[in-house]
């Protein structure tokens, strides 16, 4: 990683040196989660995973996901335990968890934020445990979204920030049901998109983007398959 970019840091006063957290950061390459490993593993924090269970039946890397404490999730219509129970309970073992909110690569047509998933919410909220915000940007240049040829040279520059914790003290209490887990990831969201806006120097669209409504998947490639005109 490092030969192929430099991974500068913000926020990183953010981070608590000890304790657990959930991190919340955009996603919108495949190689962005070793981007966010990078920079917690710099400021002393080794991150824990919600992966793609596929990546566990992989020679090798199966391996290692396994012996650095990941968290295997399985796609939809697959018999699993609940990946939440697993993060939640390493949560309380005072360990950082890396939740995407997103739950796959923004499908947004620039790279903006989508919608998010109630994943990272919960588990904050049930583990009693703070919610930071992170975001990215620069490591599409290294690999594009949904591409798997690395761009090796110039060096790329792809920098991190991590923001101030999610106020969720309004939500403390309140039954978890879906108005709840709504108004409290559309406030993780905006305050991930704040931090990518000040990343790339400009502003988001007003709309957040609903796969839904652009006839999306959420699961695999999108983009290989869309109509030239969405």
């Amino acid at each position: 990683m490092h030969l192929v970019g430099r991974y500068p840091v913000r926020g990183a006063e953010n981070i608590p040196s000890s304790g657990a957290f959930v991190l919340a950061p955009n996603h919108y390459s495949n190689i962005d989660p070793l981007v966010i490993a990078l920079a917690m593993y710099d400021i002393g924090r080794m991150p824990r995973y919600l992966a793609k269970a596929s990546l566990f039946r992989i020679p090798i890397i199966g391996y290692l996901l396994r012996k650095t404490g990941q968290i295997p999730v399985e796609r939809a219509g697959r018999n699993t335990a609940d990946p939440l129970a697993q993060a939640r309970r390493i949560a309380q073992e005072g360990l950082a968890v890396v939740i995407y909110p997103e739950g796959t690569l923004t499908r947004e047509p620039n790279y903006w934020p989508m919608r998010g998933k109630f994943g990272a919410v919960r588990t904050a909220l049930e583990s009693g445990v703070p919610l930071i915000p992170a975001a990215s940007w620069g490591a599409e240049q290294i690999l594009p979204r949904y591409s798997k040829k690395l761009s090796l040279f110039p060096r790329k520059t792809a920098t991190v920030v991590f923001g101030k914790p999610v106020d969720l003290s309004e939500f403390a209490g309140k039954p978890l049901d879906g108005a709840t887990l709504f108004a409290a990831t559309d406030k993780l969201m905006d305050a991930i998109t704040a931090l990518l806006e000040d990343l790339r120097g400009e502003k988001a669209p007003t709309e957040r983007w609903n796969p839904a409504r652009h006839g999306q998947s959420e699961i695999g490639n999108f983009e290989k398959d869309r109509p030239a005109d969405s």
